[in-house]
């Protein structure tokens, strides 16, 4: 499994001074986005079943905020409903656990598995998503228990309206 957290620059800086020596200096900058290639990395969800389009902001080992782009071309909505396209809620939710597996799969103490649904608890669903709406999600991680389990709080958004929020449970499995 990838981990995509950290960017290593070198930065070379040469002082003017006869005797000077070159000094070389590594700064390290924790990974903020990533881009829908990144995620193919990090995820193993593909089409039609990956949620996440980008992460906007990624705090490492803390939480991650997602867009998914609703479209009209989602193989789900000609039967959900034909004449009212809605995202059905449990797609909601799986694009929430989505967001939430990439600060899953970023800690480096839980590597080498994959990460599946143990519970999903006090979810409510606020507004109905439908296509055009540009859903953010914010998941942010609670608690990680023998780095097997782990326990997240999941929110999404459309244009600043709740849509829905609900705790997500998850179980690494080898």
């Amino acid at each position: 499994m990838s981990i995509l957290t950290e960017v290593n620059t070198i930065d070379t800086t040469t002082s003017t001074k006869p005797q000077a020596i070159n000094e070389t200096t590594i700064n390290s900058e924790i990974k903020t986005t990533f881009t829908s290639e990144e995620i193919q990395k990090l995820l193993p969800h593909r089409y039609p079943f990956l949620f996440v389009d980008k992460i906007i902001d990624y705090i490492p080992g803390k939480k991650a905020v997602g867009v998914k782009n609703v479209t009209i071309n989602e193989p789900h909505f000609p039967g959900h409903f034909p004449e009212r396209p809605l995202m059905p809620g449990v797609l909601i939710v799986e694009a929430m656990a989505q967001v939430g597996g990439i600060v899953l799969t970023q800690m480096s103490s839980v590597e080498g598995g994959l990460f599946v649904f143990a519970g999903i608890d006090k979810v409510r669903f606020r507004r109905q998503v439908v296509p055009g709406d540009q859903l953010v999600m914010t998941v942010e991680l609670l608690w990680v228990k023998q780095r097997r389990f782990g326990k997240m709080q999941g929110r999404a958004e459309v244009d600043g309206q709740l849509a829905c929020e609900g705790e997500l449970m998850f179980s690494l499995v080898n």
